[in-house]
């Protein structure tokens, strides 16, 4: 059916279209206060105005299509009550219709709905309600017709009349919105439009994006408007934004007015809380890279502002909040995200064309003027936006091997990873000190070094506070920045605070992140040690990092033998300097025999003896070697049990009271001994089999054992509270082959990957 033409009566098509004229051309400012309370097609009582509808508190969902009942009626408008009320309406026709963009369609266009009703077409939009009407009916008016919408209930009935309402509407004001003329009139118009989506009963994401999309278009396509056009137009819509992100053209606009009015006060009053739900509520910057802009832009516009520094401090803090624990997950790894960004593209043009970090060809960011660059969400640490090349994790010895090549300071090559091979390091390789990173000079300009300042600004602040520091350790542990920061001093300086604070923290899920996030890449820990390519001190920092190490699990042979490949020179040179630290580790090496070359373990040797600290400590070492050399002489007793309710005292003082070399079944079960006991137990060399059942053994004594006891083949570690974690570091125990595990926190993977890890292993 035709729902354009007139049908009815003669000539009556002119005066219908002259009346759809006049409908299109009106201003829409009115829409929301009228009531419609006007006495066409019928009486008072037959209508129900928009008014009254939304004024009940009902609220619905928009609707894009749904099954309904239709009725067409094609008459003169001046004699639609007499056919309404007669007896030949009862036919209706079940449709599926699809209320479109710009007009209502049938999935089966046959019968009354054969074509489409356009929005543009209907001249009314009301709800049936008197006594003898069809039951739960919107009625549509068309030139020269009547479409009656039959629901199955009331609330039916009124999502559709809303639903259609609204399609109706939002059609006309994209049609308004197109290229005005008057900007005063446009003005008018978004407000009207932004009213409209406030005040309406649909509840959907769509309400109040389409009307941010339809003026994301229109400031789009005219970009010359005046400062106050920009200001006005933001005042507008910023009630449909405390509850909705920007479309990306919407955010291009407030970008610009960000760069050119940073001192405005829309840029407080209005984008603060629009930046702030952004930081809140947004789950990947990689989708919406434009929003990440619009919030690097708006931190920088705060920068400009007078106190601009304190200023993004407290806009920080409000982020955080004002107690202890941030309740937004999402700020910190988009506060990252932001800070990242924003300091990528400070070395963009370094990155692009200098010839002192030959990486393999990239293809630039698509808008050189708006770089993006990775986002780091909390699940991946090394993702990307997908319109910048990511960043590779760093290698300290890259950059350096780069920095001798460009000042012609050494004759032969470095090579481009740390040295890990099995023979014992050269010690006068060790002493020698990489050249100096400040050779290289890099001068930002003074835009981007206001940039730089400013978001290494933020990172600090974001390691100050307790509860964000364990993930933003986690967040940079990766090292997600390009090489040519890492060689520029101001940055290096200015990051030297974040790795102080987590070389501060006693907690391990902060400062283990210090170290490399895989073997064969440099972490923290290597470039701020000395010959790294950030440290500018003598060590002060890197003696901090190995002290925090040192007190966690981190007292093990591998990270010792780590150090002594790579970091021996700087400990002995800390070390000779009085640093108790490195005095430790020193000794320690000599004790789990980490050097083997006799000439560096006499230069060891001398480097202790060389201080008051050291001399003591090393006296110490020879007094219990001594005694464990008495202890693991040949003889004593096989098998020992200790009574029950015995500690780690009880059980040092009866190992020192004589020999036990022979010893290799020890029953610690149902004692109280803990962890600190494995310091005893791995000087007894011929330990076969070890039953800890119902003790407070835990994983520190595991990892202790695993690498000491060598010759272990039974352990029982039945109701003791050792995890998953201590159970992995048994899978390098070759001479394992009964282990009990009853009654622990053991999870079914572990178990799985023990069991592969030891194929000949009987797991009980």
């Amino acid at each position: 059916m035709d729902f354009t033409s007139g049908g009815g009566v003669e000539g009556s098509e002119p005066h219908n279209n002259q009346f759809y004229q006049c409908e299109e051309n009106k201003p829409l400012l009115a829409d929301m206060s009228e009531s419609n309370n006007n006495t066409k097609l019928g009486a008072g009582p037959c209508k129900r105005s928009l008014h009254h509808c939304s004024s009940s508190g009902m609220r619905y969902k928009l609707l894009h299509e749904g099954d309904i009942q239709v009725c067409v009626v094609k008459h003169p408008r001046t004699f639609l009550s007499k056919i309404l009320t007669s007896k030949f309406l009862r036919r209706w026709e079940p449709h599926h219709l699809t209320l479109a963009d710009s007009s209502l369609t049938s999935a089966t266009p046959t019968g009354y709905m054969e074509t489409s009703l356009p929005y543009s077409s209907i001249e009314d939009l009301q709800l049936l309600s008197w006594d003898n009407a069809p039951k739960y009916c919107v009625q549509l008016s068309f030139p020269g017709g009547t479409v009656l919408l039959q629901a199955a209930n009331s609330y039916l009935r009124d999502q559709w009349f809303h639903s259609l309402q609204w399609k109706k509407k939002i059609y006309k004001y994209r049609k308004v919105l197109n290229n005005p003329s008057r900007w005063d009139v446009a003005l008018k118009e978004i407000r009207a439009l932004v009213d409209m989506a406030l005040t309406s009963p649909l509840q959907d994401e769509s309400i109040h994006q389409a009307p941010l999309h339809i003026i994301s278009t229109l400031l789009a396509e005219n970009s010359n408007l005046s400062p106050q056009d920009h200001e006005n137009i933001i005042v507008a819509i910023a009630p449909l934004l405390e509850n909705n992100h920007p479309p990306p053209d919407l955010c291009e606009f407030f970008c610009k007015h960000c760069r050119e009015r940073p001192r405005s006060s829309v840029v407080i009053e209005v984008f603060t809380p629009v930046v702030q739900r952004i930081l809140k509520h947004n789950m990947d910057f990689g989708k919406c890279p434009r929003l990440r802009l619009f919030t690097q832009e708006y931190i920088l516009a705060l920068n400009e502002l007078n106190g601009g520094m304190e200023v993004v401090k407290k806009f920080i803090h409000s982020m955080h909040g004002p107690t202890g624990q941030c309740p937004h997950p999402r700020v910190l790894p988009n506060l990252v995200a932001v800070c990242l960004a924003a300091i990528y593209s400070c070395y963009e043009e370094f990155i692009n064309r200098s010839p002192l970090f030959p990486n393999p060809p990239q293809p630039p960011p698509p808008a050189p003027t708006n770089p993006v660059a990775p986002t780091i969400p909390i699940s991946s640490p090394t993702s990307s936006l997908p319109l910048s090349p990511p960043p590779s994790v760093v290698n300290s010895s890259e950059i350096l091997v780069e920095l001798e090549r460009n000042n012609n300071s050494a004759n032969t090559k470095r090579k481009g990873g740390p040295t890990r091979g099995d023979s014992e390091p050269n010690l006068i390789d060790c002493l020698l000190v990489s050249p100096a990173v400040n050779t290289l000079s890099i001068q930002l300009p003074a835009q981007a070094d206001r940039v730089l300042g400013c978001f290494a600004l933020i990172l600090k602040m974001l390691s100050d506070y307790d509860d964000w520091r364990p993930a933003l350790a986690s967040l940079l542990q990766p090292i997600p920045f390009p090489k040519e920061a890492l060689a520029h001093a101001k940055f290096t300086k200015e990051l030297k605070y974040v790795i102080q604070r987590f070389a501060e923290d006693p907690r391990q899920e902060v400062h283990s992140c210090l170290l490399s996030v895989r073997s064969g890449k440099d972490g923290w820990f290597q470039l701020y040690s000395p010959g790294g390519v950030a440290c500018d001190d003598d060590g002060e920092l890197f003696a901090s990092m190995v002290h925090i190490l040192m007190g966690s699990c981190y007292k093990t042979k591998k990270f010792l033998l780590s150090l002594a490949e790579n970091k021996l020179g700087p400990c002995m040179l800390l070390a000779l300097r009085g640093n108790q630290t490195m005095v430790e580790i020193l000794c320690l090496m000599l004790e789990y025999n980490i050097i083997e070359n006799k000439d560096t373990q006499l230069q060891i040797i001398s480097t202790l003896e060389s201080t008051q600290v050291g001399l003591r400590m090393y006296e110490q070492l020879c007094d219990r070697q001594r005694e464990l050399k008495e202890l693991q002489r040949k003889g004593g007793p096989t098998r020992l049990t200790l009574p029950s309710k015995s500690t780690d005292a009880d059980l040092a003082r009866l190992l020192s009271s004589g020999s036990f070399g022979n010893l290799e079944n020890l029953s610690l079960a149902f004692t109280n001994v803990t962890s600190a006991c494995a310091e005893q137990l791995i000087k007894l060399p011929s330990l076969k089999q070890l039953n800890l059942w119902s003790t407070q053994f835990g994983d520190a004594g595991l990892r202790l054992l695993s690498e000491h006891l060598a010759c272990l083949q039974v352990l029982n570690l039945c109701e003791t509270p050792v995890t998953d974690a201590g159970l992995l570091a048994l899978s390098s125990m070759k001479s394992l082959c009964s282990l009990n595990m009853n009654s622990t926190k053991l999870t079914a993977d572990t178990y799985e990957d023990l069991k592969v890890i030891q194929s000949v292993l009987k797991v009980l």
